[in-house]
């Protein structure tokens, strides 16, 4: 058997607290999943439960306090260079079109023929006439297609994903999400997909991974989601299995999301 594009075993993540020197704060403990090479997992929970920590992790940008993580089969040390990385805020360099940032890291690998790469991923994902433009020429969804262009350019085996789409309104939302669902069935990357929206998780993954609340989140819960590829995230969500798998899912995630709200209201 092949072993899993990225796995994490047995992580714990514990940070000191600024302002209350002494104290200590475990964001995650005890986080075991496994990516396979082609497959799209998604990893839902509530506010606050280290979702995006995780995802660090993954991409080696935060050593974990305890645990271990691996790359196909290899211990991860420093930045996982086989990941690709689209960040929840805007990542687009303002000084540089939608072509030079989509170029950006291309060129920082030293490929000769970047620009004709990068031409190609900006046709790919619909903004072929918009190279020429700048960041704040371009509306949210628009901004989020060069981002996507300029993840999928580098040809990463893993693809990680931060909530890239919880900015857009609806109607941009499932577009994109369709995007990807197109382009990630033509190369079948491994995906580890980070996002609060429950609908998302179902229509786009093959798995989908719940967690506790915080402090010390850890899994909860993991579901295969059995629906037919290829599928249209807004058509998908009307049909009895999609129904059924929300409300499995939801009836784990329920009594954490009070708990993470609770969480927050003492917070504040």
């Amino acid at each position: 058997m092949k072993p899993p594009a990225l796995e994490l075993v047995g992580v714990d993540c514990t940070f000191v607290s600024k302002d209350e020197p002494g104290q200590r704060y475990t964001a995650v403990r005890d986080v075991s999943l496994t990516v396979a090479e082609g497959e799209f997992v998604s990893v839902v929970g509530p506010t606050g439960c280290g979702k995006s920590t995780l995802l660090n992790v993954g991409a080696g940008l935060l050593a974990p306090s305890a645990g271990s993580v691996s790359v196909f089969g290899k211990p991860l040390q420093g930045i996982n260079t086989r990941a690709g990385y689209m960040f929840q805020t805007e990542s687009l360099m303002p000084w540089r079109t939608a072509l030079g940032n989509v170029m950006a890291g291309l060129e920082f690998r030293g490929v000769a023929d970047a620009q004709p790469q990068a031409e190609d991923w900006l046709r790919r994902v619909g903004l072929g006439g918009f190279g020429d433009r700048y960041p704040h020429q371009l509306s949210g969804g628009m901004r989020k297609r060069t981002s996507l262009a300029q993840t999928l350019a580098l040809d990463p085996d893993i693809i990680l994903m931060d909530e890239p789409f919880s900015a857009l309104d609806i109607q941009t939302r499932q577009l994109m999400e369709n995007e990807v669902l197109d382009l990630w069935a033509a190369k079948r990357k491994a995906v580890l997909f980070i996002t609060h929206d429950l609908d998302e998780a179902i229509a786009m993954s093959d798995r989908v991974i719940v967690l506790s609340a915080g402090p010390a989140s850890h899994p909860i819960g993991e579901f295969v989601i059995d629906l037919d590829r290829p599928r249209d995230v807004a058509e998908v969500r009307t049909a009895p299995r999609f129904i059924e798998l929300h409300k499995a899912i939801w009836d784990v995630m329920r009594e954490e999301v009070l708990k993470g709200y609770a969480q927050q209201l003492k917070v504040k």
